[in-house]
């Protein structure tokens, strides 16, 4: 459990650095998380950047700098997530521990990749066709919450 934390911590640390400063090299990153107190290689760095999504891209001046991906709030997420499923989602239902969402044509792989990127526990996937999602949840008693959840953000204000 102590490697997740100082791994969650350098993450954190390397986000704060390069929101901060302009920083170009991996090289540069690793001295500067040096200088903060953290020992690392030029391959956990790379590791780093690589699992949070930093990107490289030209300053405007002929040279580069890392950033940090966009971030969403967790009320950004929630409201996307509720508008997705007010806009698309036409029923859900379910049997034993496998929920299945209809969706208006085409919709359905927009819906799952939000279900997926919500990160519910009792979700263990989702396959998506071209209106319909499967979702299995695990355990079997979890699917009635999850499918009030889902239901929650079907509906209308008002109701």
């Amino acid at each position: 459990m102590r490697r997740r934390r100082s791994k969650a911590k350098r993450h954190a640390k390397v986000l704060e650095i390069i929101r901060a400063r302009p920083i170009e090299t991996q090289e540069e990153l690793a001295i500067c998380l040096e200088q903060e107190g953290f020992e690392v290689t030029q391959a956990t760095v790379s590791r780093d950047i690589k699992e949070l999504g930093i990107t490289k891209a030209p300053t405007g001046s002929g040279k580069y700098r890392y950033f940090a991906p966009q971030e969403r709030s967790f009320e950004d997420f929630d409201r996307r997530m509720k508008r997705l499923f007010q806009d698309s989602v036409v029923s859900i239902d379910y049997s034993e521990n496998l929920l299945v969402v209809r969706t208006l044509t085409g919709n359905a792989h927009a819906v799952a990749a939000v279900i997926d990127k919500a990160g519910i526990p009792e979700i263990v996937g989702t396959i998506a066709g071209d209106d319909t999602i499967l979702i299995v949840v695990k355990p079997k008693s979890a699917v009635i919450s999850v499918m009030e959840r889902f239901a929650r953000l079907r509906a209308q204000p008002g109701e």
